[in-house]
Parts: C-alpha cells; structure tokens; sequence
C-alpha cells in the first residue's frame, strides 16, 4: 500500500511546476525569445521591445534559471549580455551551453551578444563569439530596428543552404 502511495505521490500534479515551463503553449508560428542580463533595466527594456516585435519573452537575471528555461525549450532568439556569465555558475555559462548545442538546434537559434566594448554588427567578432549579432550597449536603443536587420540578414545568408538540407530530406 505504502507503494501506490509512493508512486501516486511522483505522478501526482502537485509536481507540475509552471515556472519549470515558461511556454506550455504558444500558437504554432510563434516566436520565443530568452533574454539574459543581469541589468534589470536592460533586462526588462529589452523584454518589451521583443514583446512589441511579436515574441513571446523569458527574462533571466542569473545563469542558473537561464539553463532552467533553455532546458525545457529551443528558443527562436536569445539575448545574452556579455558580462551576464561571468557572474559565475557551477553548471557553465549559457553561451557555452549554445556553444554546445547540436548544429540542427543551435542553426535555428538567433544568439545576439550584448557589449560594453564590441562594435554593434561586427560579423568577425560575432564569429568570433559564436553569437549572430552582436549590439553594442551604446546602441541599445535602436535594438529593435539591429535585430530585425541581423535575423533578415542570417535568413539570406542561410537560405539556400536551409532549401538544400530539405531537399535532402534533412531538414
């Protein structure tokens, strides 16, 4: 009897934690974006600006609740900020987590770095980082109008290689 209890006790809905899932649902078609900054300002300026672009938004304000949420869900856009893993974390950072991805995962995910020091859209330095985009915090005001350029810019550039890999039957 105690085992029925047991396991009636694991299965039961008293362990269904919203906060581990931060999109149980979202309309086919829609668009998810992370954001990682530990500036609560730039944080949650950054979180509305994604909301008016049509994104549904998690904000993270340290490392550990970032993984928490990037193992639950593939987002469409993440947003780190440069100083936002060198708080520190036992488990990694989240651009090493991105870093590690497998490439059909991480090939679908937007990664913008947000810098003190970058230039805004320097390509080698994103390389570099292995981000997309990278938006100089002097810049972030114009967030919105950097984004979209970057992401239209990564579908051209991906584009045809996207229509290969269906055609092939790998996508």
């Amino acid at each position: 009897m105690d085992e029925k209890k047991k396991v009636s006790d694991t299965t039961g809905p008293e362990l269904y934690d919203a906060s581990d899932r931060p999109f149980d649902f979202v309309e086919e078609g829609g668009k998810t974006a992370l954001v990682c900054e530990s500036d609560s300002t730039v944080r949650d300026n950054l979180g509305t600006v994604l909301e008016k672009m049509g994104y549904h938004v998690t904000k993270s304000a340290a490392v550990p609740d970032a993984l928490k949420s990037m193992r639950f869900h593939v987002y469409d856009l993440i947003v780190v900020g440069e100083s936002f893993d060198e708080k520190g974390s036992d488990e990694g950072g989240v651009l090493d987590h991105i870093r590690h991805l497998s490439m059909g995962i991480r090939r679908n995910i937007f990664v913008v770095l947000l810098s003190a020091t970058v230039r805004t859209m320097d390509n080698m330095a994103a390389f570099g980082r292995s981000v997309n985009l990278i938006i100089n915090l002097e810049n972030i005001g114009e967030a919105d109008v950097i984004i979209k350029r970057g992401i239209v810019d990564n579908e051209t550039f991906y584009g045809a290689f996207k229509d290969a890999l269906k055609q092939a039957g790998r996508l």
